[in-house]
């Protein structure tokens, strides 16, 4: 269709997801286990190289479990990246959890070490320890995981890798979400695959991904009678669900691939605009563009990323700003906020913008789209 709607990133089969849940049906496996949900886990834990994992409802319950794991309680202070969105915070309060939200550094647009190290040196004073740092990989860019990693060690304090966006990125050699003590990624319906609605907690300790499987089937102890001692949840993620991630892991290659090309389309073609500016990948990192994001400056540039969201949207196409920060939030405003000398995550969010970037939009769907952002320009 001539007008037909380009989708901010839309879902996107590879063809061989059907024979798994065809399977799944034969074997009348719908149950939250099964074969597929086996088998998904195997393959998500060995593309990233980690030992243990679990598949989840969300990624939004993999991120509460590593908290539970890592001791959270009534009051602990837990550090998060600002610049997100709230599923990556939500899972502090749901633990009584005292949240700090830390800014972000302007060029990856993730976790500031600077932020985080003020942020560690001003609560070491105080005499606390926050029990665990989120650190979230920003539309598929990793943070700079060297200088983090470092100063969770020093301050010994859990890292939390909050790899949503992220599968198939790379950082030092490192695939994303094998650099965290716990790592999650999302497998929403908007994710570089999906399994319409998913997560997955990931870890080297196999302990405590053996105990997070316990609380994602409601906590029910060894007994022939239903008996519990703890809080338990349903987190698990159904067969059938699985079954769609077991075929979408088979083209994750060629998405990451086509959103890479996608992002570099746009920054061709868009870069020579004044006051736009991409965000950028870290040395020695590989991002897998889930989303091609960028900042427009309304002073050189003469236009606003609002003018840009409503202008598109006028010719049925999405695009979206980028997350406004945590700590700007209504639900979070009391929290406390650590920046770097200026609150770089109001500036990206302010100036942020995040273009189509679904791994089967056509090459004339992203003309379109460039073709309608030039004309801003004249």
């Amino acid at each position: 269709m001539k007008n037909e709607r380009i989708f901010l990133s839309r879902p996107h089969m590879g063809g061989t997801e059907i024979s798994y849940i065809d399977d799944a049906f034969e074997k009348n496996w719908i149950a939250p286990l099964g074969e597929n949900v086996t088998e998904f886990e195997n393959d998500v834990k060995s593309y990233v190289n980690m030992s243990h994992a679990v598949a989840l409802s969300s990624g939004t319950a993999a991120i509460h479990l590593a908290l539970i794991e890592c001791g959270v309680q009534k009051n602990d202070v837990v550090f998060c990246s600002t610049l997100t969105f709230c599923a990556s915070a939500n899972p502090i309060l749901y633990q009584s959890g005292t949240p700090v939200f830390i800014d972000s550094e302007p060029n990856s647009w993730n976790m500031s070490a600077i932020a985080l190290k003020k942020a560690l040196e001003k609560y070491s004073e105080q005499g606390v320890t926050p029990k665990a740092v989120i650190v979230v990989n920003l539309y598929g860019q990793s943070a700079n995981y060297n200088e983090i990693v470092n100063l969770c060690q020093e301050y010994n304090v859990t890292l939390i890798e909050d790899a949503a966006e992220s599968l198939g990125s790379e950082y030092e050699g490192q695939m994303s979400g094998s650099i965290g003590d716990y790592s999650i990624f999302s497998f929403n319906g908007n994710k570089i695959i999906t399994t319409s609605g998913g997560g997955m907690l990931l870890s080297n300790n196999k302990e405590d991904i053996e105990h997070s499987l316990f609380l994602a089937t409601q906590a029910r102890d060894q007994a022939i009678h239903y008996q519990h001692s703890e809080l338990g949840f349903n987190y698990r993620l159904s067969n059938i669900s699985a079954g769609i991630g077991r075929g979408q892991m088979e083209v994750l290659p060629q998405r990451i691939e086509r959103r890479r090309e996608i992002f570099n389309n746009y920054q061709k073609d868009l870069s020579n605009i004044p006051g736009v500016k991409f965000q950028q990948e870290l040395p020695n990192s590989k991002s897998n563009r889930w989303l091609t994001a960028l900042q427009i400056d309304y002073k050189q540039s003469g236009f606003t990323v609002q003018k840009v969201i409503e202008h598109l949207a006028e010719k049925n196409i999405e695009a979206r700003p980028v997350w406004k920060p945590m700590h700007l939030q209504p639900l979070f405003e009391k929290y406390d906020y650590i920046a770097e000398d200026n609150d770089n995550a109001k500036a990206l969010f302010e100036n942020g913008i995040c273009l189509p970037s679904s791994s089967d939009m056509s090459n004339e769907q992203q003309e379109k789209v460039i073709k309608e952002i030039k004309l801003l320009t004249q």
